[in-house]
């Protein structure tokens, strides 16, 4: 472990953190922050020395569809399943 994990360190965490904690607090979340540190002292034990960096676990591909030009709807197909339409246009609500 690089740093002894004890109540100081706990508590510089915690203020890092705005946490205000309190004894009992202290008391029940010490040796769970001691027993994660300790599983991540382990990480450092595994040899990766022929590992090449990953930044993106998972391969970026780009999941769009190509842009191609199809058929439109006409106005009359777009606008047969509305009852608001007024003179070949959608019709919103009244803003004024």
């Amino acid at each position: 472990m690089t740093e002894k994990v004890d109540k100081k360190l706990l508590l510089r965490v915690a203020e890092n953190a705005r946490l205000n904690l309190s004894e009992k607090e202290i008391e029940e979340f010490l040796p769970q922050l001691q027993e994660i540190l300790k599983a991540f002292d382990r990480l450092d034990t595994i040899d990766v020395k022929d590992e090449k960096p990953s930044f993106q676990p998972i391969p970026l591909e780009n999941v769009a569809r190509h842009d191609v030009v199809e058929k439109c709807l006409s106005q009359e197909q777009a606008l047969k399943n509305t009852k608001n339409k007024k003179d070949g246009y959608f019709m919103g609500p009244k803003v004024m």
